[in-house]
């Protein structure tokens, strides 16, 4: 894994909006994955797309972990 393959991602946290910052490893290219939220605790699910191409971060969606990304 190298540094530039390392993207910080902010958004908020969709159970207490609370604003969050995570690094998404580019490297292990497009990827779905669960965080903890840092303040409720709740489990939020990341759907991370890497372009093919260039390697570079092209999208996150984030949501509850019930719904359906």
């Amino acid at each position: 894994m190298h540094d530039d393959a390392l993207v910080n991602h902010d958004f908020h946290c969709p159970y207490c909006d609370a604003p969050l910052t995570f690094v998404i490893d580019t490297s292990q290219g497009s990827h779905d994955t669960w965080e903890d939220c840092h303040q409720c605790c709740a489990p939020i699910q990341l759907h991370i797309i890497v372009s093919l191409v260039t390697g570079e971060l092209e999208t996150v969606l984030t949501g509850r972990d019930d719904e359906v990304l």
